[in-house]
């Protein structure tokens, strides 16, 4: 059964800083709980990752994971290529100014293989929005803190 949960969220900084946090994935295990690793596997002529793996653990499960990136006018998106307990996963990140603040909105579409209870599933698909869009907004919050 898939789960879709999608969630908004303002964050004060302009879209390239957001999209520098977001796109350096191998520092997702320090501000993702979710996240054991994580690492680039192939980039674009721009440096930008394209394919990437990472070893994600949640409501007890831990699942290798690969996934491959597709860039966007307002942000990105990626689709599951490879998960051990995933059939598909798609996600879309759109990313839209707001003055000195973007707007930030997330959508995620997760099957997984094996049968799991709906309370189960929302507390997963919980994890997954608090960290795409809190974690993340704290995350940018913290480099900027650091630049300054």
């Amino acid at each position: 059964m898939a789960i879709r949960e999608s969630r908004e969220v303002v964050i004060e900084a302009p879209v390239d800083e957001i999209l520098a946090v977001m796109l350096d994935l191998e520092a997702l295990p320090q501000w993702s709980s979710a996240h054991r690793s994580s690492e680039v596997l192939e980039r674009d002529a721009q440096g930008r990752p394209v394919r990437s793996r990472a070893t994600v653990a949640t409501v007890g499960i831990t699942d290798d994971q690969e996934i491959a990136l597709t860039y966007h006018d307002d942000g990105y998106s990626w689709t599951l290529l490879r998960s051990t307990y995933q059939r598909s996963q798609d996600a879309r990140y759109r990313l839209i100014p707001d003055g000195d603040r973007t707007r930030v909105r997330f959508e995620v579409t997760v099957d997984p293989i094996m049968p799991m209870p709906g309370f189960l599933l929302r507390r997963a698909a919980r994890g997954v929005l608090d960290t795409a869009t809190l974690g993340l907004r704290q995350r940018v919050r913290e480099v900027r803190k650091r630049g300054n």
